[in-house]
Parts: structure tokens; C-alpha cells; sequence
């Protein structure tokens, strides 16, 4: 019997979703050629030949006082994707990211149509803080695909929806971030080190002073250090002037191709924490990972119950990377522990240990690709309607 076209209605909320939802859209159509989709998309998305009701523009605004500014203009476009998506009637309606946008569109379809199924596409981060918002999900989520391989049991502990470790993306890029034989000469040689002061504006506001200091001290005990600053290009002329005054300037690296080759070459690094981490634990780079947080978000750290800011130590179980919060890491704390890793010591050596389970942890079985495995479950939702569960 020939299956009928299979109608997916996919929702993101910023640029990052845009990337994951490109990629699951590519699964579904494989599985799928006849499928057709529409929602909220990205370019890249739309590159695919999906339709977006509203510009993602519209909506995709970072930052608490952005979003209060805007709010009038969001709602009304949430309230214009609801009525899309019911009019649209699709098999199955997969939210991505940005929870406090698509959580908002998957509640309101919700309740008009219970029996609609509706996937969850990157977990909230309920292990870490509003732990309630889990139980919560399940009047209106049918399963959660999970990036990170503890989010199953965190969801289970805390009585949220189904949840499936499906992988995360920079496990298909384990070519680009492993070093090839050769590449990355032996730590006795002249050491490289990556200095990653964030992607963000106002990450590189707290992390540039301290990083140059921290650098000045390494270059002084190791006069031999290559010092390589991976940038973003649009805040390429700000870091620049900001790392003018270093005692040794670092080589400011443009791209992603070229920031990949420098993960490849490079004995260590002093990043800040984010997906960053995950990155360098996949690359095989030891590290040591700092953050400074703004004088709001020190009250609310009290409350985020996690034992580690830094995603791969989530990820591993255990603090293989050394990590450093506010007042904790000034810089003779940075350069002490980063000097550590330029040479072939002990410290250098178990995180090392750590880094290359990091990789068995992260990987699926059989190799399989997050993206086909996250399509294999959204088309599972959609051809049995596990919405009716909920009803």
C-alpha cells in the first residue's frame, strides 16, 4: 500500500535551531521524498524549499530587554504560527530550541488539537535549573530528542515527557575536529595554544583582560608559546584592538575551516565556557575553562543545581577540565593551570584520558548520524499519532 505525503509543521526560534531543523528536514525528506513541510524557518531551512509564515527575524531576539521591547510584535506573530500550524493540519508538529518561543506555539496548538504529536527537539535545560518546567512538557510534549546523552535520565528522574539521546551535531564533524596523523605535533615541540574568549559581545567584554594577562604570564614562562585567537568576523576589529595591548599578541583566526585546522594543530586551550568546550573535548585539546557573569545573573547562579558550568564535564560525569568561575580564576590562576597543559604532565595526561572518552560517550550506536535518528522518531510520532497519548 502506498503511503499517503506526510505533512510536518517544524518551529525554530534562532539561528542555531535553523541549523539543526536544516538538517532533520534533509533526514525527513530522505526517508520522506513526498513529505512537505512549513512553520517557522531559518534560511537555511528555507534553502530547502520550506515555507516560513513569519520572517524568523520577527521574532529570533536575544536578551531580556529585547524581547520586553518587542513583545507586543511577538506575540502576535506566535499567535499567527499557532493558526498556521492548526490550519495546516500536520502529522506531527516538531519544536526546536528557543523554549520560551516554540513551548509557547507547541502549548496553544496543543489545546486546540491534543491529538496533534509533538516532538521536542533539544531539551530545555531542566537538569540544571526550573527543574518543574519537565513535568510540565508532558500535557503538551510527546517526546524529547535529547543532544547530550544524560538529558534521558534527567527527564525520567524529574517526570518529563519520553526522552531519546539522539546525538549532537559536532559528532557528525569528528573529521574536521580530530587531527589527522601528524597534525598535531608532540607537546615537547613549540606549543600552540587557543585562547577563546567567546562568541559574544559581552563575553569578550569580561574574558579579554583577564585572557591577555593570562597569556603574558604563559609567554613568560614559555617563550616558545604560538598564541592563536579563534574570532567571529563580526567581532573580528574589536577583539583585535582589544588583544593590541597583550604582552604577546595572539594570531587572530577568520572562519570556521581555519578554526577547526587551529583545534587541530593546538596542544591546549583557555576558553570560555559554552558549546566551546564540547569542541575542544571532541578535538582532543586539553583546557581550561573560565566565564565572568554579569552582577544579576551571580544571584541567580545560587539556584542552578549542576556540578559543572562546562558541558563536556556534564557530559563526561567528572571535572576533566579545570574550571573557573568570577573571582575564582584571576589570571596567575589561568596561566598556572593552562602552563600545566603545554607540557607532557600528569594534569596533561588525564584530561587527555577523559577527552577520548568524551568521544565514546558522545557517539551513537553504530555510528548512526543525530539527524537520521532524529527524523527515525518524528516519523515514528507522526505515522502512529502519539499525540492521542495525551488526550
Amino acid at each position: 500500500m502506498t503511503k499517503r505525503p506526510l505533512r510536518f509543521a517544524l518551529v525554530v526560534g534562532e539561528e542555531s535551531g535553523d541549523q539543526l531543523g536544516a538538517g532533520l528536514l534533509d533526514a525527513l525528506k530522505r526517508a520522506r521524498p513526498d513529505a512537505t513541510f512549513m512553520g517557522l524557518a531559518g534560511e537555511r531551512m528555507k534553502a530547502r524549499g520550506m515555507e516560513s509564515v513569519v520572517p524568523l527575524g520577527d521574532v529570533a531576539v536575544m536578551g531580556l530587554a529585547a524581547v520586553v521591547s518587542h513583545l507586543p510584535r511577538i506575540i502576535a506573530r506566535v499567535y499567527r504560527l499557532v493558526d498556521a500550524v492548526l490550519e495546516a493540519e500536520p502529522d506531527v508538529l516538531v519544536i526546536i530550541d528557543s523554549p520560551e518561543l516554540t513551548h509557547a506555539v507547541a502549548r496553544r496548538v496543543a489545546r486546540k488539537r491534543p491529538e496533534l504529536p509533538i516532538v521536542n527537539y533539544v531539551s530545555p535545560t531542566v537538569w540544571a535549573w526550573r527543574a518543574y518546567r519537565a513535568r510540565k512538557m508532558t500535557r503538551y510534549v510527546d517526546h524529547v530528542l535529547a543532544l547530550f546523552p544524560f538529558e534521558p535520565e534527567a527527564h525520567r528522574r524529574l517526570g518529563g515527557p519520553p526522552c531519546t539521546y539522539v546525538g549532537h551535531p559536532l559528532i557528525e564533524r569528528l573529521d574536521v575536529l580530530r587531527p589527522a596523523p601528524g597534525e598535531r605535533p608532540p607537546v615537547g615541540e613549540k606549543p600552540t595554544l587557543l585562547v577563546l574568549p567567546g562568541s559574544r559581545r559581552t563575553e569578550i567584554s569580561r574574558l579579554m583582560a583577564p585572557f591577555g594577562e593570562a597569556v603574558g604570564q604563559i609567554a613568560a614562562a614559555r617563550p616558545d608559546v604560538e598564541v592563536l585567537l579563534p574570532a567571529v568576523p563580526h567581532l573580528a576589529e574589536e577583539i583585535e584592538a582589544a588583544s593590541a595591548g597583550w604582552p604577546q599578541r595572539p594570531e587572530i583566526v577568520l572562519g570556521e575551516a581555519e578554526k577547526f585546522a587551529a583545534f587541530r594543530r593546538a596542544h591546549a586551550a583557555l576558553a570560555a565556557a559554552g558549546t566551546v568546550s564540547l569542541e575542544l573535548g571532541l578535538a582532543g585539546v586539553p583546557s581550561v575553562i573560565a566565564y565572568r557573569i554579569d552582577r544579576v545573573a551571580r544571584l541567580l547562579k545560587y539556584i542552578i543545581d549542576i556540578p559543572s558550568i562546562v558541558l563536556a564535564n556534564l557530559v563526561l560525569g567528572e571535572n576533566a577540565m579545570p574550571e573557573f568561575l568570577d573571582d575564582d580564576g584571576p589570571p596567575d590562576v589561568l596561566a598556572r593551570e593552562t602552563l600545566a597543559l603545554l607540557s607532557d604532565t600528569p594534569a596533561r595526561q588525564k584530561q587527555a584520558d577523559a577527552l577520548e572518552r568524551l568521544v565514546d560517550v558522545m557517539r551513537l550506536p553504530d555510528d548512526a548520524r543525530p539527524s537520521d535518528m532524529a527524523a527515525e522518531i518524528v516519523l515514528e510520532a507522526a505515522e502512529k499519532g502519539w499525540g492521542r497519548r495525551r488526550r
